[in-house]
């Protein structure tokens, strides 16, 4: 290594591919990064937030916020530590982070790890095994939340798990009917040929009336018949600011990839945020008239050995990073 204090360009880069290939909702990507001469910068990218999908952009922040955290993972994983500064604008709310640097004394053994998962982690979507999720990995994901100021509360009891279930469906049901929406959820949907969006051949071949997951269509995905033995997790913050939204995304960023490592899957589930009435429904009657819900996240273990889930695609990464100083 040199004597610099900053990584060098090509190794920025590489730690923005482990970033760009967080979750995001149906695949939009909604990051731009910002290569300046001693620091990375990460803005939500307006042009690709959809207004009927995500019509708060809420969801779009929450996926930047998971790519910021696999964005450390990145460079810890080449050696640097970032430090992040979020919000650092005010003027500027799109301008989520800024990414300054210190070396680490050793590369981070466990970084390099989950740097290698983030481009194996995918979204599945089809029902998963009965077997139960580990207590202690319930246990490491509440504590991930909490470290970002955020709640990760599984949803154990039947009535708890048949509101939020309700509210999914409800909120599934209300935009069904709408062209706007059916438009958009298509142009997002089922393309062979893209760098972005959810290809059919990661979508069920079939919908059935009683999954949560997104009614978008047949797909090509084969799915087997069996019970769904998701665990739940519905994801809350205390405040509704948009640093929280930022923070909600870290810790997606942070829970997928570690349940990930212990060969969990993982798919997230956002429908009640798109419904005022819906949203409004899940805070009284699941989180008793307190906190802001931001998403479900289903957690169980897939069906991998007989149909596994094939990887999401991304776009090439000059379409997402922006290099301030060229000849820097």
């Amino acid at each position: 290594m040199t004597g610099k204090s900053e990584p060098a360009i090509a190794t920025m880069r590489s730690a923005l591919v482990v970033a760009c290939r967080a979750p995001s909702l149906h695949n939009i990507q909604p990051w731009r990064w910002v290569i300046g001469p001693r620091s990375v910068h990460l803005y939500l990218d307006r042009s690709r937030v959809s207004p009927v999908l995500d019509p708060t952009g809420e969801q779009s922040v929450i996926g930047c916020g998971a790519a910021l955290y696999q964005a450390r993972i990145g460079f810890a994983a080449e050696g640097w530590k970032a430090l992040v500064h979020r919000l650092p604008n005010p003027d500027q709310p799109d301008h989520l982070a800024s990414i300054e640097f210190s070396r680490l004394a050793d590369i981070d053994s466990e970084a390099v790890v989950l740097a290698g998962l983030a481009a194996r982690r995918r979204t599945d979507r089809r029902p998963f095994l009965p077997e139960p999720v580990p207590p202690e990995l319930l246990r490491e994901s509440r504590e991930a939340a909490a470290a970002k100021d955020c709640v990760l509360d599984f949803v154990l009891s039947e009535p708890a798990r048949q509101q939020l279930s309700y509210a999914i469906r409800q909120a599934g049901r209300a935009r069904e009917d709408d062209p706007e929406y059916r438009h958009e959820l298509a142009k997002w949907s089922t393309r062979h040929v893209s760098s972005d969006g959810v290809p059919a051949r990661d979508i069920p071949e079939a919908h059935a009336p009683s999954a949560f997951e997104r009614d978008f269509g047949a797909g090509e995905l084969s799915i087997p018949v069996l019970d769904d033995g998701a665990e739940l997790a519905l994801l809350y913050t205390l405040e509704d600011t948009l640093e929280s939204e930022l923070l909600s995304g870290e810790v997606l960023g942070e829970v997928t990839l570690s349940v990930a490592r212990e060969g969990l899957a993982s798919c997230v589930l956002s429908q009640f945020g798109e419904v005022f009435s819906a949203r409004e429904f899940v805070r009284d009657q699941v989180l008793g008239g307190t906190g802001v819900p931001r998403f479900v996240l289903r957690l169980g273990w897939p069906i991998t050995e007989r149909f596994p889930a094939p990887p999401t695609p991304r776009r090439p990464i000059a379409e997402c990073v922006e290099n301030l100083f060229p000849h820097y």
